[in-house]
């Protein structure tokens, strides 16, 4: 596996009003994130292939497992409301430095595609990194995998 020939600093897949939105998103979901044990919280926001934005935030439980992550909730969120495909995910926390999603996320989010775009930026919105998922999760397991291909996985592979 390659890894793409890429900036990480640049958002070539998008136009500037979506980067926009898709930076506004996440930053306004993190103040949505439910995490009064961690503290740490967390937002996302989605742009489809048809360019609607869907939202998401960590929500945390006293059941330490049954937490859900910022990443799920967007797509869980797109996907009740009829949509396969993500064009471009965004996510931030309230830390100095942008951060990646985590292992059961970046999982999560192959079933959707590799190709996406994951821009993650610092608490600011000032400074992010883009990754494209087949970079943040090489080798990966996927629908392909089992002999299925789905709507989503066919037009972002």
């Amino acid at each position: 596996m390659a890894i793409r020939a890429t900036s990480h600093y640049t958002h070539d897949e998008l136009t500037d009003k979506e980067f926009e939105e898709l930076k506004n998103g996440c930053l306004k979901a993190r103040n949505l994130s439910y995490s009064p044990y961690s503290n740490f919280r967390v937002g996302c926001a989605l742009l489809t292939d048809g360019n609607e934005l869907f939202l998401g935030a960590n929500l945390e439980n006293a059941s330490y497992p049954a937490a859900i992550c910022a990443e799920r909730t967007a797509i869980s969120n797109a996907r009740m409301n009829g949509h396969n495909t993500i064009k471009a995910m965004a996510i931030a926390s309230d830390s100095d430095k942008p951060i990646s999603p985590c292992g059961v996320c970046r999982q999560f989010i192959r079933e959707f595609g590799l190709k996406i775009p994951i821009f993650m930026f610092d608490k600011l919105g000032n400074t992010f990194i883009k990754m494209y998922l087949e970079d943040l999760l090489p080798f990966s397991f996927g629908p392909d995998d089992l002999g299925v291909i789905t709507t989503s996985s066919a037009s972002n592979q």
